[in-house]
């Protein structure tokens, strides 16, 4: 995929499925800002020469404007936005907390509108944004309540926006994944079939797809990339 110059902002770029978006942009000639809430690591590694954001709280709309501002004119202007931001808590209505709802709805959620909402001012005709959403989403199971539920968030935000962006040109769309084969799910799962995950270098495939120009007639989709789960 060719991106040469493409102005692109990464939240939650510091993670395993982050830093291969990341990686995969620069490969493609697309210049990068990563913002993480995590402190931001070394110089080098999977983060290359993006320009790096780190212990930013994109659920406070304040902190969210300021970074993405930041970012913008460290990249000279914006292309495109991928919300990768978010997280993940299995917790049974019965027995868990309603403060995880809260919580997810944040990290989930809120962070992929006010980053939207803090882009929208540098984006231009032809600008992108991309979400992600989740394949569990579209039928939740025992557990995972909290977490589908700000997930199908995410895709009716991302319905939503794309409607009210068509005027100016500029597309939004949501991935929704299966599992993704991280180090984080691996502990988690021990004993799946990691074989059958998405790798988040596939994902990543398909995120800057919907960033390149091939992807202009697309706007409003929810596009599962499930792998073999």
């Amino acid at each position: 995929m060719q991106l040469k110059d493409k102005r692109i902002i990464i939240t939650g770029a510091f993670g395993a499925l982050g830093s291969a978006v990341v990686l995969a942009a620069l490969q493609a000639g697309a210049k990068v800002a990563a913002i993480d809430r995590a402190d931001v690591p070394p110089a080098g590694g999977d983060l290359g020469n993006a320009h790096r954001f780190g212990g930013v709280d994109l659920s406070d709309a304040a902190s969210a404007k300021q970074t993405i501002d930041e970012a913008s004119r460290a990249l000279g202007g914006l292309d495109a936005l991928v919300n990768i931001a978010g997280t993940f808590r299995w917790e049974t209505v019965a027995d868990g907390k309603l403060e995880t709802w809260d919580f997810l709805y944040d990290i989930n959620l809120r962070t992929a509108v006010a980053a939207s909402q803090a882009a929208l001012s540098h984006l231009h005709a032809g600008g992108r944004i991309v979400n992600i959403g989740a394949l569990s989403a579209l039928k939740a199971g025992a557990g995972v309540g909290a977490y589908t539920a700000s997930k199908a968030g995410v895709m009716r935000f991302t319905e939503a926006l794309a409607e009210e962006l068509k005027p100016r040109d500029i597309t939004v769309n949501a991935v929704l994944p299966s599992t993704i084969d991280t180090p984080a799910n691996r502990a988690d799962m021990p004993k799946a079939d990691f074989d059958k995950w998405i790798k988040p270098e596939q994902l990543a495939d398909v995120i800057l797809f919907l960033i390149s120009d091939q992807a202009s007639a697309i706007t409003g989709a929810l596009i599962p990339v499930v792998g073999r789960v």
